[in-house]
Protein backbone atom coordinates (compact mmCIF):
# COMPACT_ATOMS: atom_id res chain seq x y z
CA UNK A 1 0.00 0.00 0.00
CA UNK A 2 1.05 3.82 -1.05
CA UNK A 3 4.04 2.22 -2.37
CA UNK A 4 4.35 5.02 -4.51
CA UNK A 5 4.13 7.57 -2.57
CA UNK A 6 7.98 8.74 -1.64
CA UNK A 7 8.10 8.95 -5.15
CA UNK A 8 5.16 10.90 -5.95
CA UNK A 9 5.75 13.66 -2.95
CA UNK A 10 9.32 13.82 -4.61
CA UNK A 11 8.26 14.84 -7.66
CA UNK A 12 5.90 16.93 -6.24
CA UNK A 13 8.77 18.63 -4.51
CA UNK A 14 10.80 19.71 -7.56
CA UNK A 15 8.19 20.50 -9.50
CA UNK A 16 6.85 23.26 -6.96
CA UNK A 17 11.22 24.08 -6.18
CA UNK A 18 11.94 24.72 -9.78
CA UNK A 19 8.75 25.52 -12.09
CA UNK A 20 6.27 28.44 -10.85
CA UNK A 21 2.66 27.27 -11.47
CA UNK A 22 0.89 29.13 -14.67
CA UNK A 23 -1.24 31.41 -13.00
CA UNK A 24 1.95 32.88 -11.28
CA UNK A 25 3.23 32.76 -14.47
CA UNK A 26 0.57 34.99 -15.88
CA UNK A 27 0.58 37.21 -12.82
CA UNK A 28 4.45 37.89 -13.47
CA UNK A 29 4.10 38.29 -16.95
CA UNK A 30 1.59 41.12 -16.73
CA UNK A 31 3.31 42.99 -13.73
CA UNK A 32 6.95 42.94 -16.72
CA UNK A 33 4.01 44.73 -19.59
CA UNK A 34 3.05 46.84 -17.13
CA UNK A 35 5.82 48.04 -15.66
CA UNK A 36 7.51 51.20 -16.98
CA UNK A 37 10.18 50.33 -19.67
CA UNK A 38 13.94 51.02 -18.47
CA UNK A 39 13.16 51.97 -14.77
CA UNK A 40 15.24 49.98 -12.23
CA UNK A 41 12.03 47.71 -11.76
CA UNK A 42 11.94 46.71 -15.26
CA UNK A 43 15.44 45.84 -14.97
CA UNK A 44 14.74 43.66 -12.01
CA UNK A 45 11.55 41.67 -13.54
CA UNK A 46 13.56 41.46 -16.60
CA UNK A 47 16.48 39.42 -14.44
CA UNK A 48 13.23 37.80 -12.64
CA UNK A 49 11.30 36.61 -15.86
CA UNK A 50 14.81 34.67 -17.57
CA UNK A 51 15.25 33.39 -14.19
CA UNK A 52 12.12 31.71 -13.70
CA UNK A 53 12.86 30.06 -17.10
CA UNK A 54 16.33 28.93 -16.53
CA UNK A 55 15.30 27.21 -13.09
CA UNK A 56 12.51 25.29 -15.21
CA UNK A 57 14.88 24.10 -17.80
CA UNK A 58 17.12 23.16 -15.42
CA UNK A 59 15.21 21.80 -12.63
CA UNK A 60 16.90 23.96 -10.11
CA UNK A 61 15.63 25.78 -7.33
CA UNK A 62 13.97 28.81 -8.53
CA UNK A 63 15.15 30.87 -5.46
CA UNK A 64 17.92 28.87 -2.99
CA UNK A 65 15.83 29.77 -0.26
CA UNK A 66 13.52 27.01 -0.67
CA UNK A 67 11.51 27.75 2.86
CA UNK A 68 9.55 25.67 5.16
CA UNK A 69 7.69 23.14 3.46
CA UNK A 70 4.25 23.07 4.62
CA UNK A 71 1.92 20.49 3.19
CA UNK A 72 -1.96 20.06 3.52
CA UNK A 73 -3.11 16.90 3.04
CA UNK A 74 -6.85 15.42 2.35
CA UNK A 75 -7.21 11.86 3.38
CA UNK A 76 -10.09 9.03 2.92
CA UNK A 77 -11.33 7.68 6.02
CA UNK A 78 -8.91 4.90 7.07
CA UNK A 79 -5.70 5.64 5.33
CA UNK A 80 -2.98 5.46 7.64
CA UNK A 81 -1.28 9.53 7.90
CA UNK A 82 1.74 8.10 10.11
CA UNK A 83 2.74 6.25 7.02
CA UNK A 84 2.33 9.15 4.89
CA UNK A 85 4.20 11.45 7.33
CA UNK A 86 7.34 8.52 6.87
CA UNK A 87 7.20 8.69 3.21
CA UNK A 88 6.54 12.47 2.56
CA UNK A 89 10.45 12.33 5.16
CA UNK A 90 11.82 10.18 2.76
CA UNK A 91 10.79 12.75 0.12
CA UNK A 92 12.27 15.35 2.21
CA UNK A 93 15.65 13.84 2.56
CA UNK A 94 15.84 12.69 -0.82
CA UNK A 95 15.32 16.06 -2.49
CA UNK A 96 17.89 17.63 -0.35
CA UNK A 97 20.62 15.49 -1.11
CA UNK A 98 20.36 16.20 -4.46
CA UNK A 99 20.01 20.37 -4.43
CA UNK A 100 15.94 20.66 -4.90
CA UNK A 101 15.56 21.83 -1.50
CA UNK A 102 18.50 23.43 0.71
CA UNK A 103 19.01 22.12 4.31
CA UNK A 104 16.57 24.58 6.05
CA UNK A 105 15.92 22.92 9.31
CA UNK A 106 17.73 24.36 12.47
CA UNK A 107 17.33 23.55 16.04
CA UNK A 108 16.30 26.73 17.78
CA UNK A 109 18.43 26.06 20.87
CA UNK A 110 21.62 25.00 19.25
CA UNK A 111 21.36 26.26 16.15
CA UNK A 112 22.68 23.24 14.28
CA UNK A 113 21.32 22.11 11.00
CA UNK A 114 20.03 18.78 10.38
CA UNK A 115 21.04 19.04 7.24
CA UNK A 116 18.34 16.71 5.57
CA UNK A 117 15.21 19.32 6.54
CA UNK A 118 13.48 16.86 9.48
CA UNK A 119 13.31 17.81 12.74
CA UNK A 120 10.37 18.92 15.00
CA UNK A 121 8.33 21.03 13.41
CA UNK A 122 9.78 20.22 9.99
CA UNK A 123 8.38 19.74 7.35
CA UNK A 124 4.90 21.24 8.36
CA UNK A 125 2.35 18.74 8.07
CA UNK A 126 -1.75 19.57 7.87
CA UNK A 127 -3.71 16.59 8.03
CA UNK A 128 -7.48 17.07 7.50
CA UNK A 129 -10.02 13.93 6.08
CA UNK A 130 -12.75 14.16 3.56
CA UNK A 131 -15.35 11.55 1.69
CA UNK A 132 -13.56 10.96 -1.56
CA UNK A 133 -11.73 7.93 -2.68
CA UNK A 134 -8.40 10.02 -2.79
CA UNK A 135 -5.71 11.47 -1.71
CA UNK A 136 -4.66 15.29 -2.16
CA UNK A 137 -1.53 17.08 -1.27
CA UNK A 138 -0.42 20.55 -2.01
CA UNK A 139 2.93 22.02 -0.98
CA UNK A 140 4.15 25.56 -0.36
CA UNK A 141 7.38 26.80 -0.21
CA UNK A 142 7.69 30.13 1.59
CA UNK A 143 10.96 31.08 2.23
CA UNK A 144 12.54 32.86 5.47
CA UNK A 145 12.80 36.71 3.30
CA UNK A 146 9.10 36.70 2.73
CA UNK A 147 8.46 34.96 6.00
CA UNK A 148 9.60 37.66 8.15
CA UNK A 149 7.20 40.09 6.62
CA UNK A 150 4.28 38.78 7.74
CA UNK A 151 2.10 40.81 9.82
CA UNK A 152 -0.59 40.95 12.18
CA UNK A 153 -2.88 43.63 13.58
CA UNK A 154 -5.41 43.43 16.41
CA UNK A 155 -7.87 46.46 15.64
CA UNK A 156 -8.51 49.09 16.11
CA UNK A 157 -5.11 50.39 16.22
CA UNK A 158 -2.84 53.72 14.83
CA UNK A 159 -1.29 52.86 11.70
CA UNK A 160 2.10 54.69 10.61
CA UNK A 161 0.62 56.95 7.62
CA UNK A 162 -3.00 55.79 7.52
CA UNK A 163 -4.00 56.91 10.81
CA UNK A 164 -7.04 54.58 12.81
CA UNK A 165 -7.89 50.92 11.59
CA UNK A 166 -11.19 50.56 12.85
CA UNK A 167 -12.90 47.27 13.03
CA UNK A 168 -14.24 47.06 9.97
CA UNK A 169 -13.40 45.97 6.23
CA UNK A 170 -11.58 49.42 5.99
CA UNK A 171 -9.86 48.90 8.98
CA UNK A 172 -8.90 46.02 7.31
CA UNK A 173 -7.95 47.04 3.71
CA UNK A 174 -5.91 49.85 5.55
CA UNK A 175 -3.95 47.00 7.64
CA UNK A 176 -3.12 45.73 4.28
CA UNK A 177 -2.06 48.39 2.96
CA UNK A 178 0.21 49.15 5.81
CA UNK A 179 1.63 45.65 5.65
CA UNK A 180 2.90 45.98 1.93
CA UNK A 181 4.05 49.36 2.76
CA UNK A 182 6.17 47.80 5.35
CA UNK A 183 7.48 44.89 3.55
CA UNK A 184 9.43 47.20 1.26
CA UNK A 185 11.50 45.22 -0.66
CA UNK A 186 12.72 42.40 1.45
CA UNK A 187 9.87 40.40 0.77
CA UNK A 188 10.45 40.20 -2.90
CA UNK A 189 8.37 41.89 -4.26
CA UNK A 190 6.13 42.19 -6.45
CA UNK A 191 4.28 39.76 -3.59
CA UNK A 192 1.42 37.97 -2.85
CA UNK A 193 -0.58 38.52 0.80
CA UNK A 194 -3.10 35.85 2.11
CA UNK A 195 -5.04 37.35 4.89
CA UNK A 196 -7.29 36.01 7.53
CA UNK A 197 -9.81 38.39 9.33
CA UNK A 198 -10.57 37.29 12.71
CA UNK A 199 -9.54 34.14 14.68
CA UNK A 200 -7.30 34.15 17.43
CA UNK A 201 -3.68 35.16 17.14
CA UNK A 202 -2.82 31.02 16.13
CA UNK A 203 -5.25 30.37 13.43
CA UNK A 204 -5.65 33.83 11.86
CA UNK A 205 -1.95 33.04 10.51
CA UNK A 206 -2.10 29.56 9.68
CA UNK A 207 -6.03 30.83 8.02
CA UNK A 208 -3.90 33.77 6.33
CA UNK A 209 -1.32 31.35 4.96
CA UNK A 210 -3.62 28.87 4.08
CA UNK A 211 -5.35 31.12 1.65
CA UNK A 212 -1.93 31.22 -0.63
CA UNK A 213 -2.91 28.07 -1.89
CA UNK A 214 -5.56 29.49 -3.75
CA UNK A 215 -5.49 30.22 -7.74
CA UNK A 216 -4.38 34.01 -8.16
CA UNK A 217 -7.16 34.16 -10.63
CA UNK A 218 -9.78 33.18 -8.65
CA UNK A 219 -13.15 34.92 -7.01
CA UNK A 220 -13.64 34.98 -3.16
CA UNK A 221 -17.21 33.25 -3.19
CA UNK A 222 -18.12 35.71 0.16
CA UNK A 223 -19.17 39.07 -2.29
CA UNK A 224 -17.84 41.29 0.27
CA UNK A 225 -14.36 39.87 0.98
CA UNK A 226 -14.19 39.55 -3.19
CA UNK A 227 -15.25 42.70 -3.16
CA UNK A 228 -12.11 43.75 -0.64
CA UNK A 229 -9.57 41.87 -2.78
CA UNK A 230 -10.43 43.80 -5.89
CA UNK A 231 -10.60 47.07 -4.04
CA UNK A 232 -6.80 46.31 -2.61
CA UNK A 233 -5.52 44.86 -5.83
CA UNK A 234 -7.59 48.56 -8.00
CA UNK A 235 -5.00 50.61 -5.57
CA UNK A 236 -2.08 48.61 -3.77
CA UNK A 237 -0.31 49.38 -6.75
CA UNK A 238 -0.24 53.30 -6.42
CA UNK A 239 1.96 52.63 -3.08
CA UNK A 240 5.10 53.05 -5.76
CA UNK A 241 7.64 50.48 -3.98
CA UNK A 242 7.95 48.23 -7.47
CA UNK A 243 9.77 45.16 -7.58
CA UNK A 244 12.95 44.69 -5.50
CA UNK A 245 11.65 47.53 -3.94
CA UNK A 246 12.88 50.11 -6.42
CA UNK A 247 10.18 51.88 -6.89
CA UNK A 248 7.70 51.15 -9.62
CA UNK A 249 4.18 51.00 -10.68
CA UNK A 250 4.17 46.53 -9.76
CA UNK A 251 4.01 45.78 -5.72
CA UNK A 252 1.47 43.15 -5.46
CA UNK A 253 0.28 40.21 -7.79
CA UNK A 254 -2.59 38.88 -5.29
CA UNK A 255 -4.21 38.87 -2.36
CA UNK A 256 -6.77 36.32 -1.00
CA UNK A 257 -9.08 37.01 2.19
CA UNK A 258 -10.81 35.15 4.44
CA UNK A 259 -12.80 35.02 7.58
CA UNK A 260 -12.74 32.97 10.99
CA UNK A 261 -15.37 34.18 13.79
CA UNK A 262 -13.39 35.46 16.64
CA UNK A 263 -13.63 36.38 20.06
CA UNK A 264 -15.85 39.53 21.31
CA UNK A 265 -12.49 41.05 23.00
CA UNK A 266 -10.46 40.40 20.07
CA UNK A 267 -10.44 41.19 15.95
CA UNK A 268 -6.89 40.46 14.54
CA UNK A 269 -6.07 40.50 10.86
CA UNK A 270 -3.36 38.35 9.97
CA UNK A 271 -1.08 38.40 6.73
CA UNK A 272 1.15 35.90 5.41
CA UNK A 273 3.52 38.14 2.70
CA UNK A 274 5.00 35.72 0.08
CA UNK A 275 7.13 36.75 -2.74
CA UNK A 276 7.23 37.00 -6.64
CA UNK A 277 8.46 33.23 -6.50
CA UNK A 278 5.26 32.19 -5.31
CA UNK A 279 5.93 28.55 -5.13
CA UNK A 280 2.70 25.73 -4.73
CA UNK A 281 1.46 22.93 -6.18
CA UNK A 282 -0.37 19.59 -5.64
CA UNK A 283 -1.37 16.21 -6.78
CA UNK A 284 -4.05 13.69 -6.37
CA UNK A 285 -2.66 10.46 -5.49
CA UNK A 286 -4.42 6.92 -5.71
CA UNK A 287 -5.10 5.93 -2.16
CA UNK A 288 -3.64 2.24 -3.00
CA UNK A 289 -0.50 3.11 -4.34
CA UNK A 290 -0.17 6.63 -3.74
CA UNK A 291 0.83 7.06 -7.48
CA UNK A 292 -0.02 10.50 -8.85
CA UNK A 293 -3.52 10.54 -10.70
CA UNK A 294 -3.21 14.16 -11.78
CA UNK A 295 -1.73 17.50 -10.74
CA UNK A 296 -3.29 20.92 -9.47
CA UNK A 297 -2.76 23.95 -10.64
CA UNK A 298 -0.90 22.66 -13.34
CA UNK A 299 -1.14 20.75 -16.32
CA UNK A 300 1.86 18.53 -17.49
CA UNK A 301 0.91 17.80 -20.50
CA UNK A 302 0.89 21.33 -21.67
CA UNK A 303 3.79 23.42 -22.73
CA UNK A 304 5.41 25.66 -20.26
CA UNK A 305 4.46 29.23 -20.99
CA UNK A 306 7.70 30.63 -20.88
CA UNK A 307 8.51 34.05 -19.59
CA UNK A 308 11.16 35.44 -22.07
CA UNK A 309 11.70 34.88 -26.06
CA UNK A 310 14.66 32.61 -26.84
CA UNK A 311 18.19 34.52 -26.16
CA UNK A 312 16.05 37.11 -24.99
CA UNK A 313 15.91 39.22 -21.23
CA UNK A 314 17.28 39.30 -18.39
CA UNK A 315 20.65 41.58 -17.73
CA UNK A 316 21.37 43.43 -21.25
CA UNK A 317 24.81 45.00 -20.66
CA UNK A 318 24.64 48.97 -21.69
CA UNK A 319 28.74 49.27 -21.48
CA UNK A 320 27.84 52.04 -19.02
CA UNK A 321 28.02 49.84 -16.15
CA UNK A 322 31.02 50.14 -13.69
CA UNK A 323 33.13 47.36 -13.09
CA UNK A 324 34.51 46.19 -9.86
CA UNK A 325 37.29 43.52 -9.38
CA UNK A 326 37.96 42.15 -6.22
CA UNK A 327 40.43 43.68 -4.20
CA UNK A 328 38.88 46.68 -4.78
CA UNK A 329 40.18 50.49 -3.45
CA UNK A 330 38.63 53.21 -1.54
CA UNK A 331 38.58 55.52 -4.12
CA UNK A 332 36.83 53.28 -6.35
CA UNK A 333 34.09 52.73 -4.28
CA UNK A 334 33.88 56.83 -3.75
CA UNK A 335 32.99 57.27 -7.43
CA UNK A 336 30.24 54.71 -7.14
CA UNK A 337 26.92 56.47 -6.71
CA UNK A 338 22.90 55.41 -5.54
CA UNK A 339 21.62 53.90 -9.02
CA UNK A 340 24.98 52.77 -10.35
CA UNK A 341 24.65 49.15 -12.45
CA UNK A 342 27.60 47.51 -11.54
CA UNK A 343 29.62 44.16 -12.53
CA UNK A 344 31.23 42.63 -9.64
CA UNK A 345 34.21 39.55 -10.50
CA UNK A 346 36.77 38.31 -8.49
CA UNK A 347 36.70 36.74 -5.00
CA UNK A 348 33.50 36.77 -3.25
CA UNK A 349 33.25 35.50 0.38
CA UNK A 350 29.02 34.74 1.27
CA UNK A 351 27.88 35.45 5.03
CA UNK A 352 24.64 35.52 6.49
CA UNK A 353 23.52 35.31 10.33
CA UNK A 354 25.83 32.91 11.61
CA UNK A 355 28.75 34.49 9.67
CA UNK A 356 28.23 37.69 11.27
CA UNK A 357 27.70 36.50 14.59
CA UNK A 358 30.65 34.67 14.19
CA UNK A 359 33.13 37.94 12.91
CA UNK A 360 31.49 39.62 15.84
CA UNK A 361 33.05 37.46 18.01
CA UNK A 362 36.07 36.00 16.45
CA UNK A 363 38.78 36.95 13.77
CA UNK A 364 37.51 36.42 9.96
CA UNK A 365 38.53 32.97 8.44
CA UNK A 366 39.64 34.79 5.52
CA UNK A 367 41.07 38.14 4.92
CA UNK A 368 38.13 40.20 3.96
CA UNK A 369 40.16 43.84 3.77
CA UNK A 370 38.61 45.18 0.44
CA UNK A 371 36.90 42.35 -0.62
CA UNK A 372 33.21 41.73 -0.79
CA UNK A 373 30.72 39.67 1.44
CA UNK A 374 27.09 38.73 0.04
CA UNK A 375 24.60 38.51 1.82
CA UNK A 376 23.55 34.77 0.61
CA UNK A 377 23.09 30.96 1.63
CA UNK A 378 23.11 29.29 -1.29
CA UNK A 379 22.11 25.80 -2.51
CA UNK A 380 25.77 23.89 -2.65
CA UNK A 381 26.51 20.12 -3.97
CA UNK A 382 29.59 18.21 -3.55
CA UNK A 383 30.64 16.25 -6.65
CA UNK A 384 33.77 14.37 -5.53
CA UNK A 385 36.02 16.81 -3.89
CA UNK A 386 34.77 19.68 -5.14
CA UNK A 387 31.63 21.67 -4.27
CA UNK A 388 29.27 23.01 -6.73
CA UNK A 389 26.55 25.98 -6.34
CA UNK A 390 23.21 25.34 -8.00
CA UNK A 391 21.33 28.62 -6.70
CA UNK A 392 22.87 31.40 -4.95
CA UNK A 393 20.73 34.58 -4.65
CA UNK A 394 20.66 37.53 -2.11
CA UNK A 395 19.17 36.72 1.01
CA UNK A 396 17.60 39.88 3.39
CA UNK A 397 19.82 42.22 4.67
CA UNK A 398 18.19 44.29 7.52
CA UNK A 399 18.76 41.09 9.58
CA UNK A 400 22.51 42.05 9.84
CA UNK A 401 21.74 45.71 10.89
CA UNK A 402 22.80 45.24 14.25
CA UNK A 403 26.03 44.11 12.95
CA UNK A 404 26.99 45.05 9.61
CA UNK A 405 28.58 49.07 10.73
CA UNK A 406 31.13 46.88 13.18
CA UNK A 407 32.15 44.14 10.57
CA UNK A 408 32.61 46.98 7.87
CA UNK A 409 34.78 49.10 10.59
CA UNK A 410 36.83 46.03 11.87
CA UNK A 411 37.34 43.62 8.44
CA UNK A 412 37.70 46.61 5.92
CA UNK A 413 35.13 45.48 3.82
CA UNK A 414 34.57 47.45 0.68
CA UNK A 415 31.43 45.75 -0.66
CA UNK A 416 28.23 44.71 1.05
CA UNK A 417 25.70 42.48 -1.51
CA UNK A 418 22.64 41.86 -0.58
CA UNK A 419 18.83 42.69 -1.33
CA UNK A 420 16.09 44.64 0.76
CA UNK A 421 18.69 47.48 2.07
CA UNK A 422 19.95 48.42 5.62
CA UNK A 423 19.26 50.36 7.59
CA UNK A 424 20.70 53.73 9.54
CA UNK A 425 23.28 52.58 11.36
CA UNK A 426 25.49 50.74 7.99
CA UNK A 427 24.78 53.55 5.52
CA UNK A 428 26.58 55.81 8.43
CA UNK A 429 29.26 53.00 8.86
CA UNK A 430 29.74 53.32 4.51
CA UNK A 431 30.26 56.88 4.51
CA UNK A 432 32.36 56.14 7.42
CA UNK A 433 34.59 53.58 6.06
CA UNK A 434 34.13 54.22 2.41
CA UNK A 435 32.25 51.22 1.28
CA UNK A 436 28.82 50.51 -0.46
CA UNK A 437 25.90 48.36 -0.25
CA UNK A 438 24.49 46.82 -3.42
CA UNK A 439 21.32 45.28 -4.13
CA UNK A 440 20.98 42.20 -6.26
CA UNK A 441 17.33 40.69 -7.50
CA UNK A 442 15.77 38.93 -4.81
CA UNK A 443 14.98 35.38 -6.25
CA UNK A 444 16.83 35.22 -8.90
CA UNK A 445 19.11 31.95 -8.02
CA UNK A 446 19.43 30.43 -11.01
CA UNK A 447 20.67 33.73 -12.95
CA UNK A 448 23.36 34.46 -10.27
CA UNK A 449 24.74 30.71 -10.06
CA UNK A 450 25.45 31.27 -13.33
CA UNK A 451 28.09 33.97 -12.94
CA UNK A 452 29.92 31.82 -9.89
CA UNK A 453 33.06 29.96 -12.10
CA UNK A 454 33.63 27.80 -9.13
CA UNK A 455 33.71 27.54 -5.51
CA UNK A 456 37.22 27.87 -4.45
CA UNK A 457 36.91 26.85 -0.81
CA UNK A 458 34.47 27.09 2.49
CA UNK A 459 34.75 28.47 5.68
CA UNK A 460 32.98 27.86 8.90
CA UNK A 461 31.02 24.83 7.26
CA UNK A 462 30.38 23.37 10.86
CA UNK A 463 27.41 25.69 10.53
CA UNK A 464 25.86 23.90 7.75
CA UNK A 465 25.73 25.04 4.05
CA UNK A 466 23.63 27.70 4.19
CA UNK A 467 25.54 29.26 7.26
CA UNK A 468 28.97 28.85 6.18
CA UNK A 469 31.34 31.17 4.55
CA UNK A 470 31.84 30.09 1.08
CA UNK A 471 34.45 31.20 -0.98
CA UNK A 472 33.54 31.60 -4.94
CA UNK A 473 34.96 33.31 -7.40
CA UNK A 474 32.31 35.00 -10.24
CA UNK A 475 32.18 37.26 -13.36
CA UNK A 476 30.15 39.78 -14.22
CA UNK A 477 27.41 39.83 -11.31
CA UNK A 478 25.47 42.40 -11.96
CA UNK A 479 24.07 44.82 -9.15
CA UNK A 480 22.88 48.29 -8.36
CA UNK A 481 24.06 50.72 -5.86
CA UNK A 482 21.55 51.25 -3.27
CA UNK A 483 23.61 53.20 -0.51
CA UNK A 484 26.63 54.46 -1.08
CA UNK A 485 30.03 56.46 0.59
CA UNK A 486 28.27 59.48 0.16
CA UNK A 487 25.14 58.86 2.90
CA UNK A 488 22.54 58.26 -0.08
CA UNK A 489 19.81 55.61 0.26
CA UNK A 490 17.36 54.48 -2.43
CA UNK A 491 15.77 52.29 0.20
CA UNK A 492 15.43 55.21 2.41
CA UNK A 493 13.95 57.88 -0.72
CA UNK A 494 11.46 54.74 -1.71
CA UNK A 495 10.45 54.48 1.79
CA UNK A 496 9.66 58.14 2.37
CA UNK A 497 7.90 58.42 -1.02
CA UNK A 498 5.85 55.26 -1.01
CA UNK A 499 4.76 56.85 2.82
CA UNK A 500 3.64 59.99 1.08
CA UNK A 501 1.73 57.63 -1.18
CA UNK A 502 0.13 55.62 1.34
CA UNK A 503 -1.41 58.74 3.47
CA UNK A 504 -2.81 59.93 0.47
CA UNK A 505 -4.82 56.70 0.46
CA UNK A 506 -5.80 57.28 4.16
CA UNK A 507 -9.36 58.82 3.39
Amino acid sequence: MLSQLSESVFDLIVQTSTNLPPDVRAAMSHAVGAEAVGNRSSQALDIIALNIDQASDCEGAICQDTGMPTFEIQTPVGINQIAIREEIGRAIVEATRQGKLRPNSVDSITGENSGDNLGPGTPIIHFNQWERDEIEIRLLLKGGGCENTNAQYALPTELAHLGRADRTLDGVRKCILHAVWQAQGKGCSPGAVGVCVGGDRTSGYSHAKAQLFRLLTDVNPAPRLADLERSVMAIVNDIGIGAMGFGGDVSLIGCKIAALNRLPASFFVSIAYDCWAFRRLGVVLDPESGAICRWLYRDPEAPVTRMTAAGKGGFTKTGREMVLTAPIDEAMIRKLHVGDIVLVSGRVYTGRDAVHTHLMEHESPVNLRDGVLYHCGPVVVREGERWRVTAAGPTTSIREEPYQAEILRRHGIRVVIGKGGMGAKTLVALKETGAVYLNAIGGAAQFYARTIERVDGVSLLELGTPEAMWHLQVRDFPAIVTMDAHGASLHRDVETASAEQLAAMRA
